[in-house]
């Protein structure tokens, strides 16, 4: 079943989502802000600040998440303007960054992340894998941009919306069975075997 407002409130009070918003942020001050906070049903989380890095070709290389490389990801600039600041996207590139807030997930939840319809529509695809039962830490969020022109991503505002599902206690959890993405920190984690 998937798990509404008065659920997610009750769990981030327990540490689920740390920062935790209680509603839906449409603005910071006098300035407009792509959605993050409680929804409905989902949980919209945000661009963290503290790195975005892009895939570069490299002559003769070729990306091996057996073997990954981490010369193929470039770090990126944080810009800022009055918009806020942001991350650019090239056009037709695929680019790594985390979440801001820090996830803490119950052994019964299994968390499925989804692009948000704005991004959607300036040609961003958010290909996000689910945070399993009792996996914790900050999200490596993947994004590709599909469009023929340059997008920016907004730091500290929304980037992709969480749905919490509850099942049946599974009998091995991530945390169980020490899964190579636990407890990540506030940096873009590459690919692990």
């Amino acid at each position: 079943m998937i798990k509404n407002d008065t659920w997610i409130a009750q769990m981030a009070g327990q540490g689920m989502i740390s920062p935790f918003e209680p509603q839906q942020v449409r603005r910071v001050g006098d300035v407009p802000v792509i959605s993050y906070g409680l929804s409905s049903f989902g949980y919209d989380i945000r661009l963290s600040p503290a790195e975005f890095r892009i895939f570069r070709h490299i002559p003769g290389t070729v990306v091996d998440p057996k073997n990954f490389n981490p010369d193929n990801l470039e770090p990126t600039r944080l810009c800022e303007d009055a918009n806020g600041s942001y991350f650019i996207l090239p056009a037709h590139s695929y680019g790594l960054g985390v979440a801001l807030e820090r996830l803490d997930i119950p052994s019964t939840i299994t968390v499925i992340c989804i692009g948000k319809s704005t991004y959607a529509r300036a040609g961003i695809i958010a290909n996000l894998t689910p945070a399993e039962a009792a996996w914790k830490g900050h999200l490596t969020l993947e994004f590709s941009n599909s469009s023929s022109a340059d997008c920016r991503l907004y730091a500290n505002e929304g980037i992709v919306q969480l749905l919490f599902l509850e099942g049946d206690p599974c009998s091995v959890s991530y945390q169980d069975r020490q899964g190579k993405y636990q407890d990540q920190d506030e940096r873009v984690t590459l690919a692990r075997v």
